[in-house]
C-alpha cells in the first residue's frame, strides 16, 4: 500500500466520534475510572492506529484521578464521566450536581494539599468549567502525540 493509502483511512477518523462513558459512585471507583482511561487510549492505539504518547496516557489518567475524585469528595450523589477522541486530543468531561464552582488557587509552594486542579490545569492543552441546568461539567483536553523534541504537540515548551 502506498503512503496516501496509508493515511487515507486515519482521516476517516478526524470526524468520527470515539468516545466511551460511564458513572461512578463509590470511592473505589477511582482505579475503575483511571482503568477505563487506560483501556479507552490502548484503544485508540491498536483498534482506531491513532498515536499515543507515553505522556499523554499517564497524563489522562492523571486527570481522570483527579477530576473524579474531585466529584465524588465535594458533589453529592453519582457523577458521570467521558472521553471523547477530538482533533488529535483527547477530552475528559466529569459531571457532577453541585452547582460550587472549584476554586483554583494561585499557585503556592508552601501549601500542603489542594494542588489538584493546579497540576490538572498545567499539564492540559485546554480547561473549561461549564455551569449546567444541573451541577456543572468539567472538561480538560489533552494532546495525544508528542512532537519530535518530546514536548505536547502544540504546546510550546517554558
Amino acid at each position: 500500500m502506498d503512503a496516501v493509502g496509508q493515511n487515507a483511512g486515519r482521516d476517516l477518523f478526524v470526524d468520527r466520534r470515539i468516545a466511551v462513558s460511564a458513572v461512578f459512585e463509590g470511592s473505589a471507583d477511582m482505579a475503575e475510572a483511571r482503568d477505563m482511561a487506560r483501556d479507552f487510549l490502548a484503544s485508540l492505539q491498536a483498534v482506531h492506529g491513532l498515536p499515543v504518547s507515553e505522556r499523554a496516557m499517564d497524563t489522562v489518567r492523571l486527570v481522570v484521578s483527579e477530576l473524579v475524585t474531585n466529584a465524588r469528595k465535594y458533589a453529592p450523589g453519582p457523577c458521570l464521566m467521558s472521553l471523547e477522541a477530538v482533533r488529535g486530543m483527547v477530552e475528559v468531561r466529569v459531571w457532577d450536581s453541585s452547582t460550587t464552582l472549584p476554586s483554583v488557587q494561585a499557585p503556592d509552594p508552601n501549601r500542603i494539599g489542594q494542588h489538584g486542579l493546579e497540576i490538572v490545569m498545567a499539564l492540559c492543552q485546554s480547561f473549561t468549567i461549564q455551569r449546567e441546568p444541573v451541577g456543572k461539567q468539567i472538561t480538560a483536553a489533552i494532546v495525544l502525540a508528542d512532537d519530535p523534541g518530546g514536548h505536547a504537540a502544540g504546546r510550546q515548551a517554558m
